[in-house]
């Protein structure tokens, strides 16, 4: 359907060429109005010289043109109507292109906003971050708490966290190592914590997309889903807003929800085809290789 202004440019449009068409047909009229009586003023002055009217006496010097000769007074142009009809054939070619341009961007919108909502479906509640052994309160029912294990609390200490003048870059840095050596639940804390400090840091769309790779790896699909749909709806063109988009339809593979893994695939493929066919285009081609979209 075209929209109200542009029916309203359109009709304004022809009005106006009616308008415009009627005035050299006025001034037409008008000019002929006085070629005719000029023409019958020169054939009385002609019976008052030459009484018989048969112009025995010499040749006057009004005649009708020869064939070969140009007439003197040149037939009305039709120039300008023709150039305002094609004026106006342009304009509404113009508007036509304008209003089908517009309904294709509406109806894209449209969809995108479709694919969207379907997705936002797929959120859950934010993951707490991770709970650290403490001993319980005064007064409080006593909880079993699992003694760590010593190796892999003497591996962890052994990963060195940054010392730079950033410390928002140091706290993603010390988690992104933590992920780097699979220990998955202390990676997922401290990424966490890292989000919840410096949630505008250049480093916080590759904090919430690692965080979600660390439920993913760590064999928790459901709770790396709403880290992912996150991080791509916080900032479409955040430095790791693609690989997060191509990663949640990796969490709805795992959840064998071909769907919504499909709608990710497919729009990942329309917004970011820079990485589908450049440096995400493996794990992109494995992720439709999972899956059967119609």
């Amino acid at each position: 359907m075209i929209p109200r202004s542009a029916r309203a440019f359109g009709l304004g449009g022809v009005a106006l060429a009616l308008i415009a068409t009627s005035m050299p047909l006025a001034a037409q009229d008008n000019e002929e109005a006085r070629i005719r009586k000029l023409e019958a003023e020169v054939r009385a002055l002609q019976r008052k010289v030459f009484p018989g009217g048969d112009g025995r006496y010499f040749e006057p010097q009004i005649t009708a043109p020869t064939n070969n000769a140009p007439a003197t007074s040149p037939a009305p142009s039709t120039t300008a109507v023709t150039d305002i009809l094609a004026r106006l054939d342009a304009l509404e070619s113009q508007l036509q292109r304008l209003t089908s341009q517009y309904e294709e961007g509406a109806n894209a919108v449209r969809l995108l906003e479709g694919r969207v909502e379907a997705l936002e479906t797929t959120r859950a509640p934010v993951p707490a971050p991770v709970r650290t052994n403490s001993s319980p309160t005064a007064g409080s029912a006593a909880e079993p708490v699992a003694t760590p294990d010593p190796a892999r609390v003497a591996a962890v200490q052994a990963i060195a966290k940054p010392q730079t003048d950033d410390a928002g870059d140091d706290e993603y840095s010390y988690g992104f190592r933590l992920w780097d050596a699979g220990f998955y639940p202390e990676a997922q804390q401290q990424l966490t914590m890292f989000i919840e400090e410096y949630p505008n840091h250049f480093r916080t769309s590759y904090g919430r997309n690692l965080l979600g790779r660390a439920y993913l790896d760590d064999g928790k699909p459901a709770e790396a889903a709403p880290w992912f749909l996150r991080n791509y709806q916080a900032d479409k063109n955040g430095a790791r807003a693609g690989d997060s988009l191509l990663f949640l339809a990796e969490a709805m593979i795992a959840l064998k929800d071909t769907e919504r893994a499909c709608i990710a695939l497919s729009e990942f493929g329309e917004t970011y085809p820079a990485l589908a066919s450049g440096r995400l285009q493996g794990a992109y081609a494995a992720a439709r290789s999972k899956v059967t979209c119609g």
